[in-house]
């Protein structure tokens, strides 16, 4: 099991769009991926489930992996919060 805090930076935190990027990316590894935020968690790669989060701007999440490729999974898409979903 792989865990990382990070920090949302982009305007609009991880709604529509940069949610659909940041969904698509974690879809894209076999482990399975968790994101909490505010006390609550859910599957990283649910759409709806990210989205009921209402990650905003300056929110810290916790992305949590486990599986084959945990480690990759986290640094990937923490990457790409950081990049801030490439828009």
């Amino acid at each position: 099991m792989v865990s990382r805090t990070v920090k949302v930076e982009n305007a609009v935190g991880l709604h529509a769009r940069p949610a659909t990027y940041f969904i698509q990316k974690a879809n894209s590894y076999v482990s399975s991926i968790l994101i909490e935020c505010g006390g609550g968690k859910v599957n990283a790669k649910s759409l709806l489930g990210v989205l009921s989060l209402g990650i905003c701007q300056d929110s810290e999440i916790t992305l949590t992996a486990t599986g084959a490729d945990e480690a990759e999974a986290v640094d990937g898409l923490v990457a790409l919060i950081e990049a801030g979903f490439s828009e």
